[in-house]
């Protein structure tokens, strides 16, 4: 008698970072690490160049073959949680959004990736518009940092913790989603602060600052892959955000050292 359940499954929709710390490689391992089977649509690839001060290099997967990735994925599983990261190009934001229309996961988790380095300016903002008017209304958890908070909120300024707790309750009423809101290492003091918020619920979560600057790459993409996990595994908003931020911690403490001008961080299973 075959007794095997199935894990939770999640989806991220992201591009590929070709050092291995963020993107679609951060997620995958970041689902590996918290016990749900991952799958990838890949949306573009990202490959820093070395010689030109690890700048972006940016090209954008076809929209058919993101299509494509996309129907068999769910055609093979139930979308217990989808996870979206760099989407990189209007068109692939169209094709994203029309999927998640037709298929509707319980669980979005957006990491609203608002500028698209590698591309124009022109281009970056045609970007930045899409996602906010086709996948932001889709969204059930955004997981904004500090600049991404002051676009989606309209605020001028994001300076101290009150202005986060605000821009948190701004960007929820715009969007109807669960917000976690960034300000991790962007706040002045000894901790990471973010700052949780689902209309109900109001709560600041703090963890000591490990180290100076934001040189840990993949914080964010984890960050919300690991609440995608959680999500699909049955935890509430709230329970997801304050995993997720211990899973980012433990993972910057043992961060993977680079000859880049950053580290990785290392998804670890605590």
């Amino acid at each position: 008698m075959n007794t095997m359940t199935n894990p939770p499954f999640v989806l991220t929709i992201a591009g590929n970072e070709a050092t291995g710390g963020a993107g679609a490689q951060a997620d995958l391992k970041t689902f590996q690490a918290l016990g749900v089977f991952g799958s990838l649509a890949l949306t573009c690839i990202v490959s820093f160049d070395p010689k030109n001060d690890w700048g972006h290099r940016f090209m954008p997967v076809p929209a058919q073959t993101i299509h494509d990735q996309l129907e068999a994925a769910h055609a093979a599983y139930d979308l217990d949680a989808v996870k979206i990261g760099m989407l990189g190009t209007p068109e692939t934001i169209e094709t994203v959004a029309k999927f998640l229309k037709e298929n509707k996961p319980k669980n979005l988790v957006l990491d609203p990736v608002l500028i698209c380095k590698g591309q124009e300016p022109g281009a970056a903002l045609d970007t930045d518009n899409a996602l906010k008017e086709h996948i932001l209304p889709l969204a059930t958890f955004i997981t904004p940092n500090h600049f991404e908070s002051l676009s989606l909120s309209g605020m001028e300024k994001i300076e101290n913790v009150d202005d986060l707790v605000q821009a948190a309750k701004l960007i929820h009423e715009k969007s109807g989603a669960a917000v976690l809101a960034k300000g991790s290492i962007r706040l002045e003091g000894d901790a990471a602060i973010d700052v949780f918020y689902d209309g109900e619920a109001l709560e600041v979560l703090e963890t000591p600052k490990v180290g100076e600057g934001a040189v840990v790459a993949g914080a964010g993409c984890s960050l919300a892959a690991a609440i995608a996990a959680e999500l699909a595994k049955g935890a509430a908003p709230l329970e997801a955000a304050k995993k997720a931020k211990e899973f980012v911690t433990a993972g910057i403490e043992q961060r993977v050292q680079s000859k880049a001008p950053f580290d990785a961080l290392r998804q670890i299973n605590q």
